[in-house]
């Protein structure tokens, strides 16, 4: 005898009732992935003026574009942010004021958006003075994904320092899905950064990374262990990387206390532990890692 659509309702509907965990029913109304990926294009667009956009924007008419783009997203945005201030409220504000404090997250965020294309600015051309392929500064915001990536973790990574709900990681999921590339939220990214090539590279939440660093596809900035579960949040878990480092395809650097010391290079899949001077050229040697000093020739070498 074959089931019948009634029956496989209420199949589904039993379910529902034994396996809890994973509904959410009759609760507050969650931000919604599908419009926080609207919205996060949009950003895209207010970013990256002409790049984004499907006709052209002449600059006799940027100011009425842009205004009512503005005018969208911040609708969009102040909708969603208030659903996940909903979910999860601040302490020691009260329900009637959560609207209100949306509508400030909603605007502060909005008013920081030119000190975002600052700092974009320098990833493109990092982007563009690392990559001899590339044509032209246009080209990198067009056609690398490195560029939606690092924008996106930029935007969100503004959202998540004003304890935004829910939404930063869904901006970065989102982006995540597109490129290939996982930037947690959490992360602090200095100036000039670029991943070239992209697919496959972690960075976690509680990654510092300085300025001038260039990292290629594959490597993971990750946590030593998670077997702690929930009791290691808030802690440093990611690894430190100074400034003017570089590190080359599927290597990973493990735990919240190692430090990768300014202009060092890490080679190509190398695991490591523990920190590293400035100045190291971290390679593999007979399976074990080798640091080397790389300016400093007096420098003792040592194994870990």
């Amino acid at each position: 005898m074959s089931l019948t659509v009634t029956d496989l309702t209420n199949q589904l509907i039993a379910s529902y009732a034994k396996v809890g965990g994973i509904n959410h029913l009759d609760g507050k109304n969650l931000p919604s992935k599908s419009r926080i990926g609207t919205v996060t294009s949009e950003l895209l667009r207010l970013l990256f003026p002409g790049f984004f956009d499907e006709h052209v924007i002449h600059s006799s008419e940027l100011k009425v574009e842009i205004a009512m783009l503005m005018d969208d997203v911040c609708d969009r945005l102040e909708n969603e942010i208030y659903r996940g201030l909903e979910y999860a409220p601040p302490e020691g504000v009260a329900k009637k004021d959560l609207s209100k404090l949306a509508r400030k997250l909603t605007l502060d965020f909005l008013g920081r958006l030119p000190h975002v294309r600052d700092l974009l600015r320098t990833d493109v051309e990092a982007a563009f003075r690392g990559d001899p392929a590339a044509l032209s500064n246009e080209e990198v915001i067009v056609a690398y994904p490195f560029v939606e990536a690092i924008a996106v973790q930029r935007l969100a990574h503004e959202l998540y320092k004003d304890k935004v709900p829910l939404i930063p990681r869904i901006m970065t999921e989102w982006a995540h899905s597109r490129t290939g590339m996982d930037l947690h939220p959490g992360a602090k990214i200095g100036t000039n950064f670029f991943i070239d090539h992209g697919t496959g590279a972690v960075i976690g939440e509680t990654s510092v990374i300085g300025n001038n660093v260039k990292m290629y596809q594959g490597v993971g900035l990750v946590a030593r262990s998670l077997s702690g579960g929930q009791a290691l949040k808030g802690q440093k878990r990611h690894p430190t990387i100074e400034d003017r480092v570089t590190i080359y395809a599927n290597a990973t650097i493990v735990g919240g206390d190692t430090t990768v010391g300014a202009g060092s290079t890490i080679g190509a899949s190398v695991f490591l532990t523990q920190s590293v001077p400035p100045n190291s050229l971290v390679t593999y040697e007979n399976v074990d890692v080798k640091v080397t000093a790389k300016r400093d020739k007096t420098a003792t070498d040592f194994q870990i």
